[in-house]
């Protein structure tokens, strides 16, 4: 067993490799896309729906609460994203039970990609809602000084998204392969179920963090007319009372 889907490579010609990373990244792409397109393709209204429509509106359900949970007002607009993320790397994970399938999220080049996703979402996200001005103005706040240390902090954060994914599912690959050595007959299947345990509970870690962000970003901060307003209208009434 390889420790990493890029150790496993199927062509090559000089430079470029075609190794089981990509080709298990595209597949599992491919199942989620047409798998998604048969289910939604006969949704109905009726008081009993099919199995998998079922299973499609408390996962669509489940994810819009843990968006609502973190404080985004509208989740509709964050959760095709959000949603993404998490049915990827958590079906990624449960594909393991697949004789010879290794998830993509074991290489670092796939938590990297991820990464960079939110890296790009988190600011499409925070302009959307809050305008250029408003977005870059959080950059400087409380003072100008701070400028350098946000953007570093944006840069670490999508480093660390990366390298904890890419740990956590590179850990559980490593000891697998391990005891496959070791023990090959008991330990595997044991350490295979904990691994799709594991592999979900990373999906939901990384989609929260994900959220997290987009949700920092997002928050409007309101003008200073309307701060005014609002400070004048509370006083006015404590003043009634």
């Amino acid at each position: 067993m390889n420790l990493s889907p890029d150790d496993k490579v199927f062509w090559q010609a000089g430079f470029f490799k075609l190794n089981a990373t990509i080709i298990y990244t595209w597949g599992l792409m491919f199942v989620l896309v047409v798998g998604s397109r048969l289910i939604t393709q006969h949704l109905s209204t009726e008081i009993k729906p099919s199995r998998w429509q079922n299973i499609l509106e408390i996962i669509v359900l489940g994810i819009n609460q843990q968006i609502e949970e973190v404080g985004m007002k509208h989740p509709q607009q964050y959760i095709s994203f959000l949603g993404s993320l998490f049915l990827f790397i958590a079906m990624a994970s449960l594909f393991t039970i697949v004789p010879g399938y290794e998830p993509p999220t074991g290489s670092l080049s796939t938590t990297a990609a991820l990464a960079i996703c939110v890296f790009v979402a988190v600011p499409l996200f925070g302009i959307k809602e809050s305008g250029l001005g408003g977005y870059l103005r959080v950059y400087r706040e409380p003072t100008i000084l701070m400028l350098p240390f946000n953007i570093i902090s944006e840069l670490s954060r999508t480093l660390a998204l990366a390298v904890r994914l890419f740990g956590n599912m590179m850990s559980g690959a490593m000891i697998l392969a391990i005891l496959l050595i070791i023990t090959p007959f008991i330990f595997p299947i044991a350490m295979s179920v904990l691994g799709l345990l594991t592999g979900m509970v990373q999906a939901y870690i990384f989609s929260i963090l994900a959220t997290v962000y987009i949700a920092a970003a997002t928050r409007v901060r309101e003008p200073e007319d309307n701060k005014n307003d609002a400070e004048n209208k509370t006083i006015k009434t404590a003043k009634k009372g």
